[in-house]
């Protein structure tokens, strides 16, 4: 609160007629790219909008840590699998934050625009995470020193600009969540050892001035 060069690619992603492979993409982030990550509470039901928490009204149904807490997030490849193994269809969620990904999140339509323009600006992105309402550059490790220093030298920083980095967390492909499908909108390159992720200041400059053009200033819930 981490390679790509063009256009989408699938990986980790629904086979045609079968369920997401959870457990497979689990251990893929966990043992092979080290990424820390836990099981999403998820929904009551599967495809359901409720949340399997105790709160009514929660603002990210199914797309947050219960229990475990995001504390337990872990590369432990016999953890990982015992989760996943018992909650076959729970949601992956990243702690971000090293040694894991960094991210930057905006809402979706802005988001389309501002990597069309860090296409045209010949930008290397890393992996983009999509959910139906927001999507998740990820980026480098940041403390928040620097982030601090990086936001202080702007003028104005719009309020739907959200940064993920040491505390929080991201949502992965293949999850489902009570708002929908998360996807790749720019996925790892098939075989990578661990995915290459730019850093937040390559990219940032082109997220605010989209976010300002388009007029998307308010918080999303």
């Amino acid at each position: 609160m981490r390679e790509i060069l063009g256009r989408r690619r699938k990986l980790l992603s629904k086979r045609s007629g079968r369920r997401p492979d959870q457990i497979g993409a689990a251990l893929t982030f966990a043992t092979e790219w080290q990424w820390p990550v836990l099981p999403g509470v998820g929904t009551r039901q599967p495809g359901a909008p409720d949340c399997a928490c105790p709160d009514a009204d929660c603002a990210q149904p199914g797309a947050h840590p219960f229990e475990p807490g995001l504390l337990a997030a872990t590369t432990d490849e016999r953890m990982v699998r015992w989760w996943w193994t018992n909650r076959p269809g729970a949601p992956m969620v990243l702690a971000t934050g090293a040694p894991g990904p960094c991210a930057v999140s905006l809402p979706a339509l802005a988001a389309a625009r501002a990597l069309a323009e860090l296409d045209r600006a010949d930008l290397r992105l890393g992996p983009v995470v999509a959910t139906p309402d927001r999507w998740y550059v990820l980026v480098a490790p940041y403390s928040l020193a620097q982030l601090g220093e990086l936001l202080y030298a702007k003028d104005w920083v719009p309020g739907s600009l959200r940064f993920h980095g040491e505390g929080g967390y991201v949502v992965l492909p293949p999850s489902e969540t009570g708002r929908g499908q998360v996807r790749w909108e720019r996925a790892p390159l098939p075989g990578s050892a661990r995915p290459w992720v730019p850093d937040v200041e390559a990219v940032v400059d082109v997220l605010v001035e989209t976010l300002t053009r388009t007029g998307v200033s308010a918080p999303e819930m």
